[in-house]
């Protein structure tokens, strides 16, 4: 089955744009229980109630707060909310270049697989192999939806992967932990511990290979599923019916703009990340004024999925 494009747009860096589709690189595989209602098997949902009162209120009088302090909020409209919501541009910005080592893993939150579309091939296999030739990855801005993210884009083989970061203030620091600093002498291992723990380490070294490890948990609530279901020990549950969710096809045509931004590049000498968004952006102006024609902005993103499953138990560890 093709994998379903999630968002479209174009990575650029100075003046390179390559357009391209974003799809997923993840699936969940942990087990979901829904509550149903003993007595009658129907699902079993949420409602909004007031925490003071234990009654249920209208959607229409619910409004959005921020606490600033135990017990104080800051109420903001719809309106002000959305004019934070950050301006999409349906393009994933390089704001610099940096070495792979340079960045944590504990960074790195969300993968999705970068694919090129409409004839950007060539220029997508060339941003790839420049940066597993280097050693580096593009570190980017792009926005999702109505959310901005931080990003790491990194050649994998033949693709080219965004990993969504956390950004720098959302990973704490390891200066309150009690470690042992790296060569202190009271900390220091023998040359005897070393050796023995060399060894074991080499004895239990293999080649890496996700289909070796199972989530053993998963595997045994669906054994016994299965078994139920051979049994007739089954349940009939009506659900509410879901709205699909559905996607934008629109994208920006950039074949034009990648081969005059990469003429113009040609000996251009090397440009700053600082620089690159603002001359990217003079480059499209000009291509939309001599084409005529508009530059459609996708929705990009899959929309939020319709009534979420109820309440769902935690993973095991």
């Amino acid at each position: 089955m093709a994998s379903r494009t999630l968002w479209k747009g174009a990575i650029s860096f100075g003046l390179v744009h390559i357009p391209v589709g974003l799809h997923t690189a993840t699936t969940e595989s942990g087990i979901d229980f829904d509550w149903l209602d003993r007595r009658t098997m129907d699902p079993v949902g949420y409602k909004r109630v007031n925490k003071r009162t234990g009654k249920e209120i209208d959607r229409d009088d619910i409004v959005k707060g921020v606490a600033y302090e135990e017990g104080q909020y800051v109420v903001l409209s719809p309106e002000e909310i959305e004019q934070a919501y950050p301006r999409t541009t349906q393009t994933i910005e390089i704001q610099m270049f940096v070495e792979a080592s340079q960045v944590s893993f504990v960074y790195l939150e969300r993968p999705y697989y970068v694919a090129p579309i409409n004839k950007g091939h060539k220029v997508y296999a060339l941003l790839r192999d420049t940066l597993a030739r280097t050693g580096k990855i593009g570190i980017a801005k792009v926005v999702i939806q109505t959310k901005q993210h931080l990003a790491a884009l990194v050649p994998a083989g033949d693709a080219l992967v965004l990993n969504l970061m956390r950004w720098g203030d959302e990973v704490r620091p390891m200066q309150d932990l009690d470690l042992p600093a790296a060569g202190a002498k009271g900390a220091a291992p023998s040359a005897s511990e070393l050796k023995m723990a060399r060894m074991l380490v080499e004895d239990m070294s293999g080649d890496w290979n996700p289909d070796d490890f199972k989530d053993e948990f998963r595997h045994a609530i669906m054994e016994l599923v299965d078994r139920k279901v051979r049994a007739g020990k089954t349940e009939t549950v009506l659900e509410p019916q879901e709205e699909a969710p559905s996607y934008g096809d629109n994208v920006i045509d950039l074949t034009e703009l990648l081969q005059r931004s990469l003429k113009q590049r040609g000996g251009g000498g090397r440009k700053t990340a600082q620089s690159a968004p603002r001359k990217a952006a003079k480059a499209a102006k000009a291509a939309k004024a001599a084409s005529g024609t508009k530059a459609a902005r996708a929705a990009g993103g899959a929309r939020k999925a319709a009534p979420r499953k109820a309440a769902r138990t935690r993973k095991a560890a």
